[in-house]
């Protein structure tokens, strides 16, 4: 099934980047063309965006610093909205030759953006796990962790047959696609305000 494929490669990406534990290494896909190379490219922005809000929240971080952080996430959101956009038209291209029922009806959200659900939900579970098993934490924080893991667990569960089923219905016909491209308006110099007027 697809979740199962897209969890594996998830997971394939953040054991990967954690090799170095480091924000600014080198990105290498092991996949050179199809769906799975959006897949993996889709987790490590999002890998490597989960430990730039980790540094971005030291409390002695440096403003400075800061500030050039917080633009690298602002750039790091629009890369994550593109390979959803780029996912979906995957899915498009995929189904375009099924025809919906009269009766079909829309999904709340696209599949993509499910999929960038259990992309975060298999980082979640990651650094959960870490916690489960840290030496140095006590055994209370330990069970705390364990139990929220094992909620992650589940709905890693429920998402994946979920997304699963969202799949099916759409090569079916029982649902269809509709696409919205996302209106991201802080980073376009024309809606954004405070962009707009430093032109000129």
């Amino acid at each position: 099934m697809f979740s199962k494929k897209a969890f594996e490669i998830f997971e394939e990406s953040i054991n990967n980047y954690h090799i170095k534990d480091d924000v600014h290494q080198e990105f290498i896909n092991p996949y050179e063309k199809g769906v799975e190379q959006l897949l993996y490219r889709k987790n490590w922005i999002d890998t490597v965006q989960w430990h730039y809000e980790d540094i971005i929240r030291d409390p002695d971080i440096d403003p400075e610093a800061a500030l050039k952080l917080k633009r690298k996430i602002d750039a790091s959101n629009q890369d994550r909205t593109d390979l959803v956009e780029y996912i979906d038209s995957y899915f498009l291209q995929k189904y375009q030759s099924v025809q919906p029922k009269d009766s079909a009806t829309i999904n709340t959200e696209s599949p993509a953006w499910a999929i960038d659900r259990l992309s975060i939900l298999a980082l979640k579970i990651y650094h959960m796990q870490e916690e489960v098993e840290r030496d140095d934490a006590s055994a209370a924080h330990r069970a705390a962790c364990q139990k929220k893991l094992n909620v992650l667990l589940e709905q890693k569960k429920d998402l994946s047959s979920a997304i699963n089923q969202l799949l099916k219905d759409i090569e079916s016909g029982d649902k269809y696609m509709k696409v919205y491209k996302q209106m991201k308006m802080y980073n376009d110099d024309e809606l954004n305000p405070v962009l707009r007027g430093q032109k000129g």
